[in-house]
């Protein structure tokens, strides 16, 4: 794909990327897409998917409490425990307001941990990157913000969300649905948004504006991005996803490289 190779302008040190069509067949990469990024909030799609698998396992359930008292698992994967960004400390009252929450992530993992008496990074390894061949990806730390891993393993993570082996297709269009609808919010990098939409451990495009994805993005378009300079977005209305990984720090020069690098992808994957 042509247009993969715009990131060869980005004022990055370091810059690859893919896009992975809905039948999990590679549509095309660009960069070192074997070396490893850390990957910051991409992550939390990873560790939820993992936390996924533990309810179909049966060992959790999302309706249990888990978090902050009156928080459920649910809660704190759509970001509505009330939980604060980075401390232990309880800014509202679960499912009222979308608070995005490292801690409520790390929260997840503890509980997961508990639940199946597994290291949350081990679980997620066993879970989630060993059946998917993501052997380049590892958790080291939190649930939130501490995976590094490969564009070619997010390129395998990409088409598993797309056509799903490990979960039931109906858990994973749960979390890609909006849970909790109508919830206010700051998106981390964007500011307030009304409504700021997310689905279990994904954003959720919906109708937001500014936003990382493109002005071509549909709304039901889901992902995440993180302040390592990294980004992965599935479109289900372009049958295709995107993951680009970098080792500059978000700020203004994602802002503006971001979108237009997106919408020239649609615009050629739907050229054909």
């Amino acid at each position: 794909m042509q247009s993969l190779a715009m990131i060869e302008n980005w004022p990055v040190p370091t810059a690859a990327a893919a896009v992975v069509r809905a039948d999990g067949t590679l549509a095309g990469s660009h960069g070192p897409t074997g070396q490893r990024f850390p990957l910051a909030s991409v992550t939390k799609p990873l560790a939820a998917y993992a936390v996924l698998v533990a309810y179909e396992e049966g060992a959790i359930d999302l309706a249990e409490p888990a978090g902050p008292e009156g928080a459920t698992v649910r809660h704190l994967l759509a970001h509505t425990s009330g939980l604060a960004l980075d401390e232990p400390k309880v800014m509202a009252a679960p499912g009222t307001r979308r608070i995005y929450s490292n801690t409520g992530f790390e929260a997840l993992g503890d509980h997961v941990a508990k639940a199946t008496d597994i290291p949350f990074a081990d679980y997620l390894h066993q879970a989630v990157l060993e059946p998917l061949g993501m052997t380049s990806t590892t958790l080291e730390g939190s649930p939130a913000k501490d995976a590094v891993s490969t564009v070619d393993d997010l390129a395998r993570f990409a088409a598993e969300v797309q056509a799903p082996r490990l979960l039931d297709a109906r858990t994973v269009l749960d979390a890609m649905t909006v849970t909790y609808p109508g919830l206010t919010g700051v998106l981390p990098g964007y500011g307030h948004q009304k409504p700021n939409d997310w689905g279990l451990g994904f954003e959720i495009r919906d109708a937001k504006s500014p936003h990382w994805t493109g002005a071509s993005s549909s709304p039901r378009a889901f992902g995440h991005f993180g302040q390592s300079g990294t980004f992965l977005w599935i479109d289900p209305d372009a049958r295709a996803a995107c993951v680009a990984l970098t080792d500059r720090a978000f700020g203004p020069w994602a802002v503006e490289a971001w979108p237009p690098f997106t919408d020239a992808v649609l615009a050629e994957l739907r050229a054909g």
